[in-house]
């Protein structure tokens, strides 16, 4: 499908009233796991659409540039609300971060999976292994305050057990910014990933913020803080992969684009019919602003959109799907890996004086502080050993006892082994 090429709709068509805008929230016993993924990533893509025309109204003067932003992002803003409230009441705040987990750990490989950038791939393999462990960690903590399995809400399709602990994702601020793709110079696939990974790390970030206060434990409060300043970590990671030599008006295109192949994705995948029906509606509605960014370009660049996204017809659609056998590749392989500036380097290689042991010092001064520890030596305490959903024991020897949780993986040197990363042919 080529979006350039089919027929907008009149932007103001896309208004609704409020009983439009109220959906029917998904019924949390019967719903596929990977639909409430799709909901969870749609989310967070208009959110950061909707936020990017912000950004952008605030550094120009025109005011009829601004009003034409204002029409689209008001859109934006319904769309971006009435998919938030597809979520049930009656899930709870650690239920649906399952969800935000799983969504990580399988979007990312997913699009690590097919992606040709060996660096762009790299950053996304180095962050999978962390949103793994972070689905370790809040699967304990639903088990013992709420006596609920994660594996069920997953539906089986994602391993639950440890991933690089997430004590050793504490990284200083220095070691997260990475090198910027060229799009003109990039596959276009890998352009989508760059911001579609963005967007999706941004969304968990942001919800972790705004629910740690709201978590019904003392524990969880310190656990969704800890997590959250992770994402804020993968966040600044993940834009600095994005191309920063774009002008505003190209990466408005960009956005559009990537909303309406993310909808048509979720439309081609889905399996529950009011659903997709709904991710239809959008991909209408996104087409519309594709359009108007396109007017938008020529009008004040005049350059065609051809020159921005030479080829307009859609990858593959993003599916997602159980990647069990390829997330333990990925955690034989890197999980003594870390952050060295735009390097992904084994602890062992670093120099005693690096910056990612003087953070860690400083953030983690005693590994008995640390939340994200805490939660499993709790829950082992109680139970005798540690809540799993594994097919297979861990590919990391060290990771396998389930009644002592590893703080020395992927944070000191030779505490575990770890061959390299490696690119897709």
């Amino acid at each position: 499908m080529n979006p350039f090429l089919e027929k907008p709709r009149s932007l103001e068509k896309a208004f609704q009233n409020w009983q439009q805008l109220y959906p029917k929230p998904y019924n949390k016993r019967e719903v596929d796991p990977y639909t409430k993924c799709r909901i969870i990533l749609m989310n967070g893509t208009e959110f950061e659409a909707n936020w990017f025309s912000h950004q952008f109204a605030r550094h120009v003067s025109d005011n009829d540039l601004r009003r034409n932003l204002a029409m689209t992002r008001n859109v934006e803003k319904q769309q971006q609300l009435k998919i938030s409230l597809l979520k049930p009441m009656d899930e709870s705040i650690l239920e649906h971060t399952i969800s935000y987990e799983q969504l990580a750990v399988d979007l990312t490989a997913e699009l690590a999976k097919r992606e040709v950038d060996c660096y762009v791939k790299n950053s996304l393999d180095f962050a999978l292994l962390e949103d793994f462990d972070h689905l370790y960690r809040y699967a304990n903590l639903l088990e013992m305050e709420q006596g609920i399995y994660a594996e069920y809400l997953v539906g089986r399709y994602t391993e639950i057990m440890p991933g690089r602990p997430t004590i050793s994702h504490h990284r200083c601020p220095l070691d997260n910014v990475k090198r910027s793709i060229n799009a003109k110079e990039s596959d276009v696939s890998t352009v989508l990933a760059t911001m579609i990974i963005t967007g999706a790390e941004q969304q968990t970030m942001n919800y972790y913020m705004n629910v740690t206060n709201f978590a019904k434990s003392d524990i969880g409060r310190r656990l969704y803080q800890e997590i959250a300043l992770v994402e804020e970590e993968h966040v600044s990671q993940y834009e600095s992969l994005m191309d920063s030599d774009a002008d505003w008006f190209e990466m408005l295109l960009w956005h559009e684009y990537c909303e309406c192949y993310l909808y048509w994705s979720c439309y081609m995948t889905e399996t529950d019919p009011y659903i997709k029906n709904l991710w239809e509606e959008n991909l209408s509605f996104e087409i519309t602003h594709l359009h108007r960014a396109v007017e938008l370009l020529k009008k004040y660049t005049g350059k065609d959109w051809q020159e921005v996204i030479p080829d307009g017809e859609f990858p593959a659609p993003i599916s997602l799907h159980e990647n069990v056998e390829y997330v333990r590749k990925i955690l034989a392989d890197t999980v003594q890996f870390t952050n060295d500036k735009e390097e992904y380097i084994r602890v062992k290689d670093l120099p005693q004086d690096a910056d990612f042991f003087r953070y860690q010092n400083i953030v983690n001064p005693n590994v008995r502080i640390v939340p994200s520890h805490c939660v499993i030596e709790q829950f082992i305490r109680g139970r005798g050993m540690d809540y799993r959903y594994q097919v297979a024991p861990s590919p990391i020897p060290e990771l396998r006892n389930r009644r002592d949780d590893n703080t020395d993986v992927g944070r000191k040197p030779n505490a575990a082994k770890s061959t390299d990363f490696f690119c897709n042919d």
